[in-house]
């Protein structure tokens, strides 16, 4: 009875063909469309419940992107009511330049703030605001376009190697040179004897 069914299942059931992509894929897609964000962020700070998300899914140079900022109070549970003030700056230890991206007021208990970065990098967002008398704020990273094949670990290493390579190579000239003349030196010495 069983091999019947499975038979029936295997040999009369029409197979849908596959020959279309299901969904679409995330790299083709723009800061409006309804994609899974690229990051999703979730934090308590103070009294406020702050969930910040960025689109598109892979944010790449020159081409526009969104961060949507939910903020909630813990008590009430009401948004927040208060402009939201995004700024950017180079995720790296020497980088002190901090670019105002805008402010932004409650549109439908969200605040979007839209972007557009022309060199692909690691960035740092901030956003702000005050509430109730008290300064928030959130800082959450960013990287726009792909990686580098190599990061900063990469090229310290790679320096190191290189040094070291270099450092063995000028020893083993100056090992060979003392010795070709300590041969010289003998050679010549015993022919004079």
């Amino acid at each position: 009875m069983y091999l019947l069914g499975f038979s029936f299942i295997v040999f009369f059931i029409p197979v849908a063909d596959a020959h279309h992509v299901l969904g679409r894929p995330a790299y083709s897609l723009n800061e409006d469309s309804n994609t899974p964000p690229s990051m999703n962020i979730e934090t308590q700070i103070g009294d406020y419940f702050v969930t910040a998300m960025v689109f598109p899914a892979f944010p790449k140079p020159k081409e526009a992107g969104r961060i949507n900022l939910y903020a909630t109070h813990t008590g009430t549970n009401q948004p927040l009511n208060a402009d939201v003030r995004f700024t950017v700056r180079d995720d790296s230890w020497f980088s002190a330049n901090i670019e105002q991206l805008g402010a932004q007021v409650l549109d439908d208990n969200v605040y979007r703030q839209g972007f557009m970065f022309f060199n692909r990098g690691d960035y740092i967002i901030t956003a702000s605001f005050v509430a109730d008398g008290e300064h928030y704020s959130i800082d959450f990273p960013l990287r726009v376009g792909d990686p580098l094949p190599i990061g900063l670990l990469g090229i310290i290493v790679t320096f190191v190697l290189v040094l070291l390579a270099g450092v063995t190579i000028v020893q083993r000239k100056k090992l060979l040179r003392s010795k070709s003349r300590d041969e010289i030196t003998t050679r010549s010495g015993s022919v004079s004897s």
